[in-house]
């Protein structure tokens, strides 16, 4: 099957109806990995969002296997194990490891073009770990990212000084990762004019703990607040950067 110049050659030239092109599209941009994992290619160019793997739940041997299926095209391998990370470095050599995500970055053919600022802001030390899952996919897709950490409500006066600055920078959207109960994006988006998209982490204990309390606080919010699941970083940070890049497209 050809690429997609080629499909698109023989819809202009007549020799192929556009809802064939379409669905030849589509199949042209699954590989598939002998049985048990079918990669999105074209998710980057399509949605502008890398393919995301989730090593989390498979061997080492299956994450090497669809690693190696991936090169040539933009991805992140996240939730990565010792196991993994062991099996991937023997295999390939040097590669681009976040040790607080626990992600490994593969870069596509092409090199984004770097639009818009993503601010990442975490409430304590705990949280690093899903904002920095933000952060990398933010700067995967392009955007400068603005990181500070351990500013939450238990010594708010913290927040005051690097908030600022990050507005400064031109921050275009925040994301802003509490557990416990999970209240600095409401008090963040009720200070700032830019949207702000609230991560509730796994922290806490006892009644609501695992990030239950912080997930239903965030839904509550009276600040005006975009809210994701529980430790979802990657999903944080990739909406974060379409917004940022809709925002600064010329």
């Amino acid at each position: 099957m050809g690429g997609y110049k080629s499909i698109l050659g023989e819809v202009r030239s007549g020799k192929l109806s556009i809802k064939e092109a379409e669905r030849m599209l589509r199949v042209d941009n699954l590989k598939k990995i002998e049985e048990f994992a079918r990669i999105d290619t074209g998710r980057e160019s399509r949605a502008g969002v890398p393919e995301v793997i989730l090593a989390e739940g498979k061997t080492p041997e299956q994450v090497v296997k669809i690693a190696g299926g991936i090169k040539g095209h933009g991805a992140l391998i996240s939730r990565v194990g010792d196991e993994h990370l062991r099996a991937l470095r023997k295999r390939f050599g040097r590669l681009e490891y976040n040790k607080f995500a626990k992600t490994v970055a593969i870069a596509g053919g092409k090199t984004p073009q770097t639009k818009g600022v993503v601010g990442v802001i975490t409430a304590g030390t705990f949280d690093i770990r899903v904002a920095e899952e933000a952060a990398v996919v933010a700067e995967m897709m392009g955007c400068k990212v603005k990181k500070a950490y351990d500013v939450g409500v238990a010594g708010i006066h913290r927040l005051f000084t690097p908030l600022k600055k990050m507005v400064a920078d031109g921050a275009d959207v925040i994301v802003v990762v509490a557990g416990r109960e999970g209240t600095l994006p409401s008090i963040v988006a009720g200070m700032v004019d830019v949207p702000v998209i609230g991560v509730p982490t796994s922290s806490g204990y006892g009644f609501g703990g695992k990030g239950e309390a912080a997930l239903k606080s965030m839904l509550q919010s009276c600040s005006f607040i975009t809210v994701v699941n529980i430790d979802n970083g990657i999903g944080a940070g990739a909406c974060a950067a379409l917004i940022a890049r809709r925002v600064n497209e010329n």
